[in-house]
Formats: structure tokens, C-alpha cells, sequence
């Protein structure tokens, strides 16, 4: 196998990978139904091309008709290149809206120099997105996150916000409007990295606000992409275990009725293993 063709045999088993996985999200959770009206969120940067990417070429062999439309929402950022998405919009043949509201100078202003704005910029985004998906008449909002954010986000709530939750793959806005929906939710970054080099996306790069990294999510990737390093699928163990939660083996009174726990007589293989080495 010469070089090229090896490279065009990795190229296939990647888009294959990426398809079945977003595929398969999209089934897991009922992410898309028949007529519905998708509405992508772009933001320029590799996932939310990738989502888009993908989405279109899932659309042509679907067996439902949808509908998507793209958004992407120019925050009034110095510097942002305003002609880079409606370029590869208009070339892709895909139906796109361009948002403009200077959320920067909000941010800005309410902010001081040098503090992270994170929290703030993507309250103002969350309202303006949850308002164009009720004027476009979107019956889903999709998300570029994948399986990477979703755990960094599980260790950031673990460590910093002392609860056990993610980002969900489907969820109710918080307005009560609207379903958001992340198809990539079990695809790997790496996987969209390399996705979005061969397809060569006009990617703008994110460091619009002054690389106002946020500083803990940085601090958990780090730590998850050494973990992985050391042991490698260790990611991929973690992230299963969040589809497979045992409450009655966790503290929450809330999700297990711990109070009201008697005697059953009934053998239970599951129940005790407070004995077990392993436990």
C-alpha cells in the first residue's frame, strides 16, 4: 500500500467512524425526527464545521427528511473576518443566517480587565441563540460539543462545583422552549482535529476575546490527555460510566430512597458488595 492509499484508507475509516458515532448519538437519544428543523450552530472553529460537515452528509442518506440551518452569531469581536463562513455557506449550498450583536463591548464593559468573561459572553449567546431559533422556526438547536467537553465538563463540575453532571446530549433550554441537541457527543476531538485538516475548514481562530482561556477547563484537559497518555482508554472507561449510573450506590436521597430502605427478602446478587476488596 503506497502512502497515498494509506492515507486515503485512513481518511474513509475516519469520516466512517465519525458518521456511525454521530449516527449512532442521534439514535441513542432521538436527537432528530422526521421534518424537523435543525438549526447548527457555528461558531468557526473545528467541532461546529465538523457537526455541520457531518449533519449535510447524514441529511443526503437519512432515511427522514430534515431541514438544517446554519447560525452563527458575530459578537461584535475586533477582528472577526466576517466574510470567512458566508464564503464556505454559500459554497456548501446550505441555508445560513449571520447574527450580529455586540456582546463584546457588553462584556467588555460590565467586566473587568483581565478576569474571565466566559460565564458572561455565553449567558448573552445562550439568549440571542434561544431568540434566532424561535424566529427561524427551529425545532432543535444543535451543539458542536463531543466527548472530550463532556467529560472535561463532568471533572470541572466534580472538582469545582461538588456535583455529579455533564452536558447532557439532549436537554429543555432553560427558557423552556426549545430542545438542544449534541450530535457529536461520542466523537473524539483528535477525530474532529484530523476531520477538520482533511476537509480543510476555513477555521477562525477563538482568541478573539484576548485568549481569555478558561483556566480550569485547560487545567482538567490537561490532566484527562495525560491520564489517557499513561493508560491508554481510560477517556473512553470514564465516559461509559456515565451511561451507566447506579444511585442506589451514590448519596443523593433525591435519586434513591434511601430513608424508606428495609429488609426485602429477596436475593439480590447486585446489593452488597460493602465486603468486596474491589468495591
Amino acid at each position: 500500500m503506497g502512502h497515498h492509499d494509506k492515507a486515503a484508507f485512513e481518511a474513509n475509516k475516519l469520516s466512517k467512524r465519525l458518521h456511525r458515532l454521530t449516527g449512532q448519538a442521534i439514535i441513542d437519544f432521538n436527537m432528530i425526527e422526521a421534518g424537523d428543523r435543525v438549526m447548527v450552530c457555528l461558531s468557526g472553529g473545528k467541532d461546529s464545521y465538523g457537526l455541520l460537515d457531518i449533519l449535510l452528509s447524514l441529511q443526503s442518506r437519512a432515511p427522514i427528511t430534515f431541514e438544517l440551518i446554519a447560525v452563527n452569531l458575530d459578537q461584535g469581536h475586533p477582528g472577526f473576518p466576517k466574510e470567512t463562513l458566508p464564503n464556505y455557506l454559500r459554497q456548501r449550498g446550505v441555508k445560513f443566517h449571520i447574527e450580529s450583536q455586540d456582546t463584546y463591548s457588553i462584556v467588555k464593559r460590565v467586566i473587568p480587565e483581565g478576569k474571565t468573561m466566559c460565564s458572561l459572553c455565553s449567558r448573552l449567546r445562550r439568549g440571542i441563540i434561544y431568540r434566532l431559533a424561535s424566529e427561524l422556526g427551529a425545532t432543535k438547536i444543535a451543539l458542536g460539543h463531543h466527548r472530550d467537553d463532556i467529560l472535561q465538563t463532568f471533572f470541572l463540575n466534580l472538582f469545582f462545583g461538588g456535583s455529579l453532571k455533564s452536558m447532557p446530549p439532549k436537554l429543555v433550554s432553560d427558557d423552556g422552549r426549545h430542545v438542544v441537541i449534541r450530535p457529536l457527543a461520542y466523537c473524539e476531538e483528535s477525530d474532529l482535529q484530523r476531520w477538520a485538516e482533511l476537509q480543510e475548514f476555513p477555521i477562525i481562530p477563538c482568541d478573539l476575546c484576548g485568549s481569555q482561556e478558561n483556566l480550569q477547563r485547560q487545567q482538567i484537559k490537561r490532566m484527562l490527555q495525560e491520564w489517557d497518555r499513561q493508560y491508554p482508554g481510560r477517556a473512553a472507561t470514564m465516559f461509559q460510566a456515565l451511561s451507566n449510573v447506579a444511585p442506589s450506590h451514590l448519596l443523593d436521597p433525591r435519586r434513591h430512597d434511601f430513608k424508606n430502605i428495609r429488609p426485602d427478602f429477596i436475593p439480590n446478587p447486585e446489593g452488597d458488595r460493602a465486603f468486596d476488596p474491589n468495591c
